[in-house]
């Protein structure tokens, strides 16, 4: 039970702080959006994955199958990023073994990552980043894309 009351004495709800969003920033200019988080350029993102933190990409289906696949990514659903990255929680992401556990995260732009990794920060991950130029950035700067065509083949 609260200990604050309200006005009339009697206690008020408990209320929790609601947990950052981590819809796509459509509102936000492409600078304020990539400022929600530490932004890395997808070469540095790349040596991160390389080095052992974990890349989640959280496009839809639509945008990978537009964009391609990066292999060894984690696809989350980023209505799901709080219970995949909750310690506790059966839905754990299994490489996700502590805060400290290097995260990067990519969309398909920094509009969509931005406020993903925003929100991992704000559960208490201290190393998370995300990529410049979402997905398709990473195809441009030449690091590994799978295509829906070339997985058929």
């Amino acid at each position: 039970m609260s200990t604050a009351s309200s006005t009339a004495g009697t206690p008020a709800p408990d209320i929790q702080p609601a947990a950052p969003s981590t819809a796509p920033a459509v509102d936000l200019s492409l600078e304020e959006a990539g400022a929600l988080a530490p932004l890395v350029a997808p070469d540095a993102a790349a040596r991160r994955v390389q080095a052992g933190a974990v890349l989640v990409d959280v496009r839809s289906d639509a945008g990978r199958a537009t964009t391609g696949s990066i292999p060894g990514a984690h696809v989350v659903d980023r209505s799901s990023v709080a219970e995949t990255f909750d310690l506790a929680g059966a839905a754990r992401l299994a490489p996700v073994l502590s805060l400290d556990t290097p995260v990067v995260v990519v969309c398909g732009s920094v509009r969509g990552s931005g406020p993903v990794a925003a929100a991992l920060r704000a559960q208490g991950f201290t190393d998370v980043v995300h990529v410049e130029g979402g997905a398709p950035g990473w195809a441009e700067a030449g690091l590994p894309i799978e295509r829906s065509d070339e997985a058929s083949a």
